[in-house]
C-alpha cells in the first residue's frame, strides 16, 4: 500500500499532466460533504502565549460545535529560530488546557506527519509544479546584493522590498545559473491588482499585495519552505477546511490565495482573530514569560479558569453580560460559540480579572464531589511537600476538605493555601513566650474552650470574651494573645473563627504547648535563681 507521502505526490504528477494537456487542473481532495477540519499551528520559536491559546481553543471549539476535527500541527521550517524544547512544551500546555487535538505528532492520524521538517518532499514538489507553471521562478540574488536594495531603500525613506530583478530572466539564463550550482532559491509571482476575498470575521477584505512588496520568498536555498507555501500545501493535503488564525496574518492571505491559484487548489474558507493586547495597548508577545501558559500553571492557575479568561477577550460567544464571571465547561463553550460573533476590534486583556476567573472554577470544582476529592488528593501533596521537613503535620482528609472549603472566600489560587500566610492551619507555630499574668488568662481559656460543648465560632468567641471579663482585661489583648498563640502572627482571621478551623484538640494542644513552655521557663528560671545562692553560700563559707 503507498504511504501517504507517496499518494500525494502521485495527485501532484496527476496536476502536471493536467496541466500539459491544458485542461483545469483545480484539485480539491475528496472529504465528506460538509465535514469541518481545522488546525492550530504553532511554530516552536517560544512557548505558547495567551494569544495563540486563544487561537488554538477557538479552532478547537468551532471543530467542536460542528462535530468536526481539531488539528495540531508544528511549522518548524525556520531552523534558524527553534527553541529546544517548545514543541513538547506546546503539546504539554494544550494538553493540560483540556485542548485535546484529534490529529497531531503525538497521536498520529491519516494526514501526517504532523511537523513540517517531516514533509520536505511535498513542498518540493508543489515548488516545482509552481514553477512549471508560471507561478513562481528561481532566483539567484546574492544577500550581499539583497542587503544592497535594503540599505538604499532606506537612504530614501522607503519600505525595503525585492525589485524582481531574476523574475525576468530568460529561460536560458535560468537553465545557465542553475547548472553553474550557485546559491538560489524560489519566489513566488504576485499578480498586480486589487483582489477582494471574503473573511469571515471582518467581511470583505482588499488589498494590493503588490504595493506593498516585492515577491516574496517560498522556498529557501536550506531546502526548507517558508510558512506561505508550507501552510498553503499542508492546509491542502489536511484537508482543511476553515483557517482561523490571528489578524496579523490578514495582509498575507492575498499571497496564499496566489498560490492556490497557482497550484489549481480551491481554497479554505478564512477567518482572522482580532489581536489580544496589553493594558497598554501593546501586542502579547512569547518574549513575555508572565504571559506564558507554562507560567501560569506554575502559578497555580487551574486549566479551566485560564481557559474562560481567554473567552472573555474578543467576543464570539452567546452571553447576556459579557462582565459576568462564570466558569464553564468545554462542552458549554462549544455550545455557545458563533464564530460570526467574534468581534474585529483588539481587545485589552485584563490580567487582573484572572483571579477572579480561578476562584470561580475553583468554587465550581469543590461542589462537584469527584472534582473536590481529585484536589484534596493533589493539596494533600503539595502541602506535605512545602511543609516536609515541619513537624506536627496536620494532613486528615476531612480537616484538609474542611479547610479548603472555609478559604474559598480568601483565597483566588489553592498555592495561596499552602503559604505562609496560612502555614498555622498544617503545622504549629513557634511557642510564644508569655508572662505571668498572661499565663492566668491562658490557662482560663484553656478550662472555657474544654468545657464548650460547641465548639464553633460565636460561642468561642464568647468564652474568650467571658474570660477577658473574669481577668479585668481588655477583649482585644486577650484577642491578640490568642492569635499569637495559635497562629504566630499578629494579624489572621478572627480568632473564634481561627478555633473552629484548627478544631479542638489542634487549638488546645497549641495552648497546652503555649502553658507548658511557660512552666518550663519558670522552672528553668527558679532552677537558674537556686544555682546562683548556692554558689554564693559556698562563698561565705571559704
Amino acid at each position: 500500500m503507498l504511504g501517504s507521502q507517496q499518494i500525494y505526490q502521485t495527485l501532484f504528477k496527476r496536476s502536471l499532466i493536467f496541466t500539459f494537456m491544458g485542461l483545469p487542473t483545480c484539485v480539491r481532495l475528496a472529504h465528506t460533504e460538509n465535514e469541518v477540519r481545522v488546525r492550530f499551528a504553532p511554530s516552536p520559536t517560544g512557548f505558547l502565549h495567551l494569544g495563540g491559546l486563544r487561537t488554538a481553543l477557538y479552532n478547537f471549539l468551532f471543530a467542536k460545535s460542528k462535530g468536526g476535527t481539531f488539528i495540531l500541527r508544528i511549522e518548524d521550517t525556520d531552523q534558524t529560530r527553534l527553541v529546544e524544547g517548545a514543541m513538547e512544551q506546546l503539546q504539554e500546555d494544550l494538553e493540560w488546557a483540556g485542548i485535546i487535538p484529534d490529529e497531531s505528532p503525538l497521536k498520529g492520524g491519516k494526514f501526517g506527519p504532523y511537523q513540517q521538517s517531516k514533509r520536505l518532499d511535498l513542498y518540493k514538489t508543489a515548488v516545482e509544479q509552481l514553477i512549471q507553471n508560471g507561478a513562481a521562478y528561481h532566483c539567484f540574488c546574492t544577500e550581499h546584493r539583497l542587503e544592497l536594495l535594503r540599505k538604499d531603500a532606506l537612504r530614501r525613506r522607503q519600505t525595503p522590498r525585492y525589485d524582481n530583478r531574476c523574475r525576468h530572466l530568460s529561460k536560458e539564463e535560468v537553465e545557465d545559473k542553475l547548472k553553474s550550482g550557485g546559491q538560489q532559491c524560489v519566489r513566488l509571482k504576485l499578480v498586480p491588482g486589487c483582489e477582494t476575498y471574503h473573511d469571515l470575521v471582518y467581511g470583505n477584505i482588499t488589498h494590493d499585495v503588490v504595493a506593498c512588496e516585492g515577491d516574496p520568498v517560498i522556498f529557501k536555498s536550506d531546502g526548507f519552505p517558508t510558512y506561505h507555501l508550507a501552510n498553503v500545501v499542508d492546509d491542502h493535503y489536511m484537508r482543511i477546511t476553515h483557517v482561523m488564525r490571528g489578524v496579523e496574518w490578514q495582509s498575507s492571505t492575498p499571497k496564499h490565495l496566489m498560490l492556490y491559484k497557482g497550484l489549481g487548489w480551491e481554497p479554505p474558507e478564512f477567518a482572522h482573530l482580532p489581536l489580544l493586547m496589553n493594558a497598554d495597548g501593546t501586542k502579547l508577545s512569547k518574549r513575555q514569560g508572565d504571559i506564558t501558559v507554562k507560567h501560569y500553571r506554575s502559578d497555580d492557575v487551574l486549566p479551566q479558569a485560564l481557559v474562560n479568561f481567554v473567552t472573555f477577550s474578543g467576543g464570539g460567544f452567546h452571553r447576556d453580560n459579557s462582565d459576568q464571571v462564570r466558569s464553564l465547561s468545554t462542552d458549554q463553550l462549544a455550545a455557545e460559540f458563533d464564530l460570526g460573533l467574534v468581534g474585529v476590534a483588539s481587545c485589552r486583556v485584563s490580567l487582573e480579572r484572572l483571579d477572579d476567573f480561578n476562584k470561580a472554577e475553583l468554587a465550581r470544582q469543590m461542589a462537584n464531589e469527584t472534582e473536590m476529592a481529585a484536589l484534596v488528593k493533589q493539596f494533600r501533596s503539595k502541602v506535605a511537600e512545602t511543609y516536609k521537613d515541619q513537624l506536627e503535620l496536620d494532613l486528615n482528609e476531612d480537616y484538609v476538605r474542611s479547610v479548603m472549603q472555609w478559604s474559598l472566600q480568601r483565597i483566588t489560587r489553592l498555592g495561596q493555601l499552602a503559604g505562609p500566610n496560612f502555614s498555622y492551619l498544617w503545622v504549629r507555630p513557634p511557642v510564644t513566650n508569655i508572662s505571668e499574668q498572661q499565663a492566668e488568662w491562658v490557662s482560663a481559656v484553656y478550662e472555657h474552650l474544654q468545657a464548650t460543648d460547641d465548639f464553633t465560632q460565636k460561642p468561642l468567641s464568647d468564652s474568650l470574651r467571658v474570660v477577658a471579663k473574669q481577668s479585668k482585661v481588655k477583649v482585644m489583648e486577650v484577642m491578640h494573645l490568642m492569635r499569637m498563640i495559635l497562629c504566630g502572627r499578629k494579624e489572621g482571621p478572627a480568632v473564634g473563627e481561627m478555633l473552629e478551623m484548627l478544631g479542638r484538640e489542634t487549638s488546645l494542644n497549641r495552648i497546652q504547648a503555649t502553658l507548658n513552655s511557660h512552666q518550663q521557663s519558670n522552672t528553668e528560671k527558679t532552677s537558674s535563681q537556686s544555682a546562683v545562692v548556692l554558689q554564693s553560700m559556698n562563698l561565705l563559707m571559704l
